[in-house]
């Protein structure tokens, strides 16, 4: 991505609170509020126009984080509609300044947006999947224009669902290792937190008392990312956890120290590498 200057306006005086962002040379606009600030937020004139809005929370199912993907002609009216789910505390929302977001426009986002939310599985979506929309060559150019500058915003608003994958080197002195019961799974720490790499081996069966681990895992299965092979599962790819307790405790089956079960090739547990490096 180009370098960019984000013009970031704390409505309330607080991070916390209602925010508006915005990019030099940019006709996009985002509004983010905690959901205790959704009245004040659909006083807001720009919510009267087309846009799409991010609703992110916990899953109340597994634990995890979850965001729905929605999109609206009238924003404010939309989200209003929204009041009886009650997984989100926060809601982003992006229009144009210039009203020139059409129906077509802002179904085509959505679709891309629940699409690479849904692929990097770093936050349970909750809406089923969209089909978007086609539009001409020229307007879809002109979006995609639009939604990088989305993405750029994103993370400074809190929501990191839509960053580029991370791509880790398998430099040998990295490499970790969590080990149990024969099996074995390889990975490394990332910026975002822990990748267990494909190819890995995970237990088949999980721990009785491990209930939240036993819903990850088997979304995981259902997802296709975990494979039984034979006695053990396997990762069909690599995968990205928030960190390598997360990691390790879906390998082991059961809830696990991520800083002592990731070891390197000498043995050296990884709370001993962090030590070191500090």
């Amino acid at each position: 991505m180009q370098s960019a200057t984000i013009k970031l306006f704390l409505v309330h005086g607080s991070p916390n609170g209602l925010r508006t962002a915005e990019l030099s040379n940019w006709s996009g606009k985002a509004i983010a509020a905690p959901r205790i600030y959704i009245s004040e937020l659909l006083k807001r004139e720009e919510l009267e126009s087309p846009g799409f809005y991010l609703l992110t929370g916990v899953d109340p199912d597994s634990g995890d984080p979850a965001i729905y993907i929605g999109e609206a002609e009238n924003v404010s009216k939309r989200l209003k509609g929204h009041a009886s789910k009650d997984f989100w505390n926060s809601v982003t929302v992006f229009v144009s300044k210039d009203e020139n977001l059409t129906k077509a426009h802002i179904r085509y986002l959505e679709g891309l947006l629940i699409d690479r939310a849904s692929k990097n599985g770093l936050s349970v979506v909750m809406n089923s999947a969209s089909s978007g929309a086609k539009l001409p060559e020229s307007d879809a150019a002109e979006m995609d224009v639009f939604l990088q500058k989305c993405l750029q915003l994103l993370p400074v608003l809190g929501i990191s669902d839509f960053d580029q994958k991370f791509e880790p080197e398998k430099s040998e002195e990295e490499l970790l290792y969590c080990r149990i019961k024969g099996y074995v799974a390889t990975g490394k720490r990332t910026p975002n937190g822990f990748v267990v790499f494909a190819g890995s081996q995970a237990v088949l069966e999980h721990r009785p008392s491990a209930n939240r681990m036993r819903i990850k895992r088997e979304q995981l299965v259902e997802r296709g990312i975990l494979k039984r092979e034979g006695d053990c599962l396997i990762f069909t790819r690599d995968v990205e956890f928030g960190s390598p307790s997360t990691a390790g405790s879906i390998v082991r089956g059961g809830h696990t120290n991520g800083l002592t079960n990731w070891k390197n090739n000498a043995g050296k547990q990884l709370k001993e590498i962090e030590a070191s490096e500090t």
